[in-house]
């Protein structure tokens, strides 16, 4: 069934500074992962936020839970996942295995949900956030600490994905801007 959405939140309109009601569009990134979902949040401002990891769960039904949890808290209107394409642009095994995960978790969901390519998303946020800190003493990493960095990754990689989406709506020619045929 359809989950019911919150209320649309309520910002100063006008020069009276008056408080109406008007949809503020907020749209989540998804990186999907083996292990965690990377999420990232936008509003209407276009500029995408890392904002959590979620663990998989043990079934696509669960993840599907989980992100449709997530959307209604966030008040998202739109999920945009990232599709691992080939550095070719064509689609391979990893894309597949994201395209039947987004479509088993479809009927769970109560918001559209798009794709976004997201080849070098992960190497990007890795570049961003820095090398891995060492572990104590200037020895490896321990595992707490591996766990913590990949989710900050996952999160990071959301974050690029939804904002390459945002960026190429910004650039498409909307029906006012078109030009003249």
């Amino acid at each position: 069934g359809r989950v019911q959405r919150r209320a649309e939140p309520a910002e100063p309109v006008g020069l009276g500074g008056a408080w109406v009601r008007r949809p503020v569009t907020r749209i989540l990134g998804l990186d999907l992962g083996e292990r965690r979902i990377g999420v990232a949040a936008a509003d209407g401002d276009g500029i995408a936020m890392p904002l959590t990891t979620l663990r998989r769960a043990a079934t696509v039904e669960g993840d599907g839970a989980a992100v449709e949890r997530l959307a209604v808290e966030q008040g998202a209107s739109e999920i945009i996942v990232g599709l691992p394409l080939d550095m070719s642009g064509g689609e391979g095994v990893q894309a597949t295995i994201t395209r039947t995960w987004v479509d088993a978790i479809r009927p769970h969901i109560s918001v559209p949900l798009g794709y976004r390519d997201e080849r070098l998303s992960s190497h990007l946020a890795e570049q961003r956030l820095g090398p891995m800190k060492r572990g104590r003493s200037g020895g490896p990493p321990s595992r707490t600490q591996r766990d913590s960095y990949r989710a900050r990754v996952d999160r990071e990689a959301a974050a690029i994905i939804l904002q390459d989406e945002l960026d190429a709506r910004a650039a498409a020619p909307t029906p006012d801007t078109e030009a003249p045929r």
